[in-house]
C-alpha cells in the first residue's frame, strides 16, 4: 500500500494541512507518515562552530515526538466516520527539510508529499522562510502545498494548467497523473493559459487533438478543457482558482534553468504565494 507523506512542524497551518492530507487518505485509501523535522543546525548562521549539547538534542527528540503523537491522536479523534481509516506512523527525523522528505519519498513508498504553506505571521518554522517554495525545487514526488483557505473537503474538479510548450510530455504527465487520482472519480480540466491575443481556432483544434489522444489512452472519462485568457499567466491562474470551481490546481515545475530562473521567475512559485486551494506540484520528472 502507497503512504501520503505528511509535514508538520506543528504550527496552525500545518496541522490545518494535516487535516485536510488525512482526510485525503481516506479518499486514496491510503496510509499516513506524519514527519517532523527538527533542529537544522546546518541551516543556522556558523553552525559547523557550534558544539550542540546531546541533551539539547534528546529533548528535542522527544518533545517532537510528543508533539507527533499528539497530532496523530487529533487526526484519528477527528475522524468523522470516513469509510477508510488511514493507519499513521510517527516519524521525526533531525537535518534538512529536503532531504529528510526525500529520504522518505524514496524509502517509504509514498504518492504524494503534504506540506502547509507558508503563512503571513512570520511565526512559523517549517513554513517560515520559504521552504514550501524550496520544496517545489526539491521534491522528487508530487508535492500537494495546502494553504489555510483550503477547505477539507472531497475533491471533485483538478484542474491541470499548462502552456502546451511541450504538449507530449504533458500527456505523460497526465497519464501517470490519472492512475493518482482515480480512486477520487474527480473531473480533471485541462486548462490552457493563453495570451488573449492568440487565435482562438488553433488554439481549440490542438486542445481537441490533445484530449482525443487522452481519451483513446488514459481509460479516464471525466476529462474535460478550457482556455483561460490572460496577459500574464498568474493572473489567469488566480481566475481559474477563485471562479472555476476548481478544488486543486496541479502544475508541472519545469527545470529552466538558473538564467532563466533569475529572468522569468517561477509561475508554480509565483501562484503558490497567492493560491487559495491546494497546489499540487508536478516535477517535469515525474512521467519518467
Amino acid at each position: 500500500m502507497k503512504n501520503l507523506l505528511i509535514a508538520t512542524d506543528f504550527s496552525v497551518n500545518a496541522n490545518h494541512a494535516a487535516g485536510y492530507g488525512y482526510f485525503l487518505a481516506s479518499q486514496l485509501k491510503e496510509d499516513i507518515i506524519l514527519c517532523n523535522t527538527f533542529f537544522v543546525p546546518a541551516e543556522a548562521p556558523q553552525s559547523a562552530m557550534i558544539a550542540w549539547p546531546l541533551v539539547e538534542y534528546d529533548e528535542l527528540n522527544e518533545a517532537s515526538a510528543k508533539e507527533l503523537n499528539e497530532l496523530r491522536d487529533t487526526l484519528l479523534k477527528n475522524d468523522h466516520d470516513f469509510r477508510f481509516k488511514p493507519a499513521i506512523k510517527c516519524a521525526n527525523e533531525p537535518g534538512l527539510l529536503a532531504d529528510t522528505l526525500n529520504t522518505f519519498i524514496e524509502e517509504g513508498n509514498i504518492e504524494m508529499t503534504i506540506l502547509g504553506t507558508h503563512g503571513n505571521t512570520g511565526l512559523n518554522t517549517l513554513i517560515m522562510g520559504n521552504h514550501s517554495r524550496k520544496m517545489i525545487d526539491a521534491a522528487k514526488g508530487l508535492l500537494m502545498l495546502v494553504p489555510l483557505t483550503a477547505k477539507i473537503t472531497p475533491i471533485k474538479k483538478i484542474a491541470f494548467a499548462t502552456d502546451f510548450r511541450d504538449p507530449e510530455q504533458d500527456l505523460e504527465i497526465i497519464y501517470k497523473l490519472i492512475q493518482t487520482i482515480r480512486p477520487l472519480n474527480a473531473e480533471l480540466l485541462v486548462t490552457h493559459i493563453t495570451h488573449e491575443s492568440w487565435p482562438e481556432t488553433n488554439l481549440r483544434k490542438s486542445l481537441e487533438h490533445f484530449l482525443t489522444e487522452i481519451s483513446n489512452k488514459a481509460d479516464y472519462p471525466k476529462i474535460y478543457y478550457r482556455i483561460v485568457r490572460s496577459d500574464k499567466p498568474e493572473k489567469g491562474l488566480e481566475w481559474l482558482c477563485d471562479h472555476g470551481q476548481v478544488d486543486v490546481l496541479a502544475m508541472v515545475h519545469r527545470d529552466h534553468g538558473v538564467l532563466m530562473e533569475i529572468i522569468n521567475g517561477s509561475h508554480t512559485k509565483r501562484i503558490a504565494d497567492i493560491i487559495s486551494i491546494p497546489l499540487l506540484v508536478i516535477p517535469e520528472n515525474f512521467a519518467e
